[in-house]
């Protein structure tokens, strides 16, 4: 066993000898994490903002691409942290085996912080990753949730791992640019950075859609030329006939047919479904303007909007729309896609689009509107 504990420390000095595993680049890379975390951050703050909002927290409805814009930088910047992440860790690994474990105070609390900073930060990129293609079965928890919280832990351990170790950088970075060899190997890395975002970032940034090989969806397949997350089969939603009826709940409640629905005025606008998976499209939306059937039932100003679907299952169920929104002429019930009649897994007989808003939020096969303070 000694003889395989030296052999061990051999390679891990073999490693650490690495021309390449230096101080300054990898205060680059940790620079360049920093950064990219710091935007994930905030835009994932954000995103949970507009989706659970506090009472003093309010969101825009214009300009209507803003939510578009922040929720694909958060995804195309947390796919480019996965190389950028995978380069730190392998310049730095060798450190992890190093002789005495703790020296001092600060070198335990420097520890710890790496530890915590690298566990959350996995978590983080590897529960993305996995959101970001739909696939939810090796997460035992609910996505939303533990991501979010988690990025307060990664937030804290980056903050005080990047106050430990700023002397480290500072006196790093007085060093003399790098030799061909690192910067062949940070070249590499930047390379890689550019191919994985590249190959992505189409499904948000539709000009570059073509060169769209690894995302997990493409916004331009899907019915009526529009991609789902879930269909009606899975909702487990049936078409609805005459009986249907929508019931709008206010001062003067109001219950309307299809029929109904149909004979009031209609208004058309292009809005993007923006989906926090990172993908978004544009359609042109038609039907009946939410604040329209607010003064049908004598909605107070300021009033919020509770949307109820007919799915009778699942966390997204209904969704509250913000007071901007229900005032905005471009936050619709909407009843055709694009000039034809919507297809059952976009919504119908009604689904509500609003300008500015996720797409967990623009709910689907509508049946309920409840007028709230």
């Amino acid at each position: 066993m000694v003889r395989g504990g030296r052999a061990a420390l051999s390679i891990v000095d073999d490693a650490a000898a690495s021309p390449v595993r230096t101080e300054r680049v990898a205060a680059t890379l940790g620079i360049a994490l920093g950064v990219g975390f710091g935007i994930c951050f905030g835009t994932g703050i954000l995103s949970h903002l507009v989706q659970h909002p506090p009472g003093w927290f309010g969101w825009p409805s214009r300009p209507v691409q803003l939510y578009r814009v922040t929720q694909g930088l958060h995804v195309a910047t947390g796919i480019a942290l996965v190389p950028l992440l995978l380069a730190k860790l392998w310049t730095v690994y060798p450190k992890l085996f190093e002789r005495p474990p703790v020296r001092d105070l600060g070198h335990l609390l420097s520890r710890l912080s790496v530890t915590v900073l690298v566990a959350s930060a996995l978590t983080e990129v590897v529960s993305g990753g996995l959101n970001i293609a739909r696939w939810y079965a090796p997460m035992p928890f609910f996505f939303t949730v533990a991501h979010h919280w988690t990025a307060w832990v990664a937030a804290g351990a980056l903050l005080v791992h990047s106050g430990l170790k700023a002397p480290v950088v500072a006196r790093a970075l007085r060093r003399p640019v790098p030799s061909g060899g690192r910067r062949a190997f940070l070249a590499t890395v930047g390379a890689a950075i550019g191919v994985v975002t590249l190959t992505t970032v189409g499904q948000t940034v539709r000009p570059l859609s073509r060169l769209d090989v690894l995302a997990p969806r493409r916004p331009g397949i899907g019915p009526q030329g529009l991609p789902v997350n879930k269909s009606a089969t899975e909702a487990g939603v049936s078409r609805a006939g005459a009986e249907y009826r929508l019931r709008v709940v206010g001062p003067r409640s109001r219950e309307l047919s299809l029929a109904d629905l149909t004979a009031l005025p209609h208004h058309s606008a292009v809005l993007p479904i923006a989906c926090v998976e990172g993908w978004s499209a544009s359609a042109r939306w038609t039907g009946v303007r939410v604040r329209d059937l607010m003064a049908l039932v004598g909605a107070p100003p300021g009033s919020r909007l509770r949307v109820e679907s007919v799915q009778r299952g699942g966390l997204y169920r209904a969704s509250t729309l913000p007071a901007a929104a229900c005032r905005d002429p471009l936050s619709l019930l909407a009843m055709r896609l694009d000039g034809a009649e919507l297809d059952l897994d976009h919504g119908y007989p009604c689904r509500l689009i609003a300008p500015n808003l996720p797409g967990v939020m623009q709910t689907k096969w509508v049946t309920r509107l409840e007028v709230l303070p």
